[in-house]
């Protein structure tokens, strides 16, 4: 069986992307002739008609839409390895990077991460989305450059992944609420009134304390529910409520408020950097990754050693 020409592929490309044989054309500066050859000899490799007449139109396949992203990663990659290695001139760098992630993790990293940034790289300009879903739409089509969050089944199988650090939840209540002395039972835990943290508005949050508090035989009474862990801690300051939320994700947005372990067995979460693969080999980009990795490195040196420092 003889080998495909690969040189095919970028004609499809362009073919898949503009899902007309005239626009084609007219990209790859082929005469019209020329491009029904090619769109022939794709039809024949691949066994599929790819574009078929709809009306006055046409359209794609099924198999088409298939091919379409794989085969634009594939040329996108290939000219990714013919390019000549550009060395990164972070001084001169002009760049908008779109970061989607949770408002804890702005508000406990962002102003470390855009110091540095600064330093290193003035004209880099980040812009911080909110996450209101775990789906990889938006990493796979390049609206969003990094994510950050706990790896789910939601997460696409092709999305890279890199632990930056492990959280666990605890729970959080203001100064002089009763919680705040005394040992934390579960049924103490039980008894307050609590907020619930929910980016889609359910009655079931992030963390399965409600499960455990079920093998004491005990439920909580959530009397509010918000989108973030911010504005939980927001209201557990100026209320009687008990908020939970990750601990390392929110150590500024705790300051001055009593923190304490929750009475039941929770496992850890892996809070992670996620990226498109596509953008693995981008040289600016894994400058901006390694400057997270740094600043969430930092920041947690240093929330354990003022830790330490606060026990004596």
């Amino acid at each position: 069986m003889s080998s495909p020409d690969l040189n095919l592929l970028v004609t499809l490309d362009v073919l898949l992307a503009e899902g007309s044989v005239a626009r084609a054309a007219k990209r790859l500066r082929l005469s019209p002739s020329a491009m029904s050859r090619a769109l022939a000899r794709l039809r024949e490799t691949t066994g599929d008609p790819l574009l078929v007449r709809a009306g006055r139109g046409l359209v794609l396949t099924p198999r088409a839409l298939e091919l379409r992203e794989k085969v634009g990663q594939l040329v996108e990659d290939a000219e990714a390895v013919l390019r000549p290695a550009e060395k990164l001139n972070l001084k001169q760098l002009v760049r908008t990077f779109t970061l989607r992630t949770s408002e804890g993790f702005v508000e406990n990293f962002g102003p470390d991460l855009i110091a540095r940034l600064d330093a290193e790289a003035p004209g880099v300009r980040l812009c911080f989305v909110q996450k209101s879903d775990k789906d990889s739409a938006s990493l796979r089509d390049g609206t969003v450059d990094l994510e950050t969050g706990v790896v789910g089944e939601t997460t696409g199988p092709e999305v890279r992944a890199q632990g930056l650090f492990r959280d666990r939840f605890v729970g959080v209540v203001r100064m002089g609420h009763p919680l705040s002395q005394g040992e934390i039972t579960p049924a103490r835990y039980a008894a307050g009134k609590h907020v619930l943290v929910s980016r889609r508005g359910l009655d079931k949050g992030p963390i399965d304390i409600d499960e455990a508090l079920k093998a004491f035989g005990l439920e909580r009474e959530i009397v509010t529910i918000v989108g973030g862990f911010s504005t939980a801690l927001a209201l557990a300051r100026a209320s009687d409520l008990i908020a939970s939320v990750p601990e390392r994700h929110t150590g500024n947005l705790r300051a001055g408020m009593h923190s304490f372990a929750l009475p039941a067995p929770l496992p850890e979460i892996t809070v992670s950097l996620l990226w498109h693969p596509r953008m693995d080999a981008d040289p600016a980009h894994r400058w901006l990754r390694g400057c997270v990795r740094n600043v969430c490195a930092d920041q947690l040196t240093y929330s354990s050693t003022r830790a330490k420092a606060d026990k004596g």
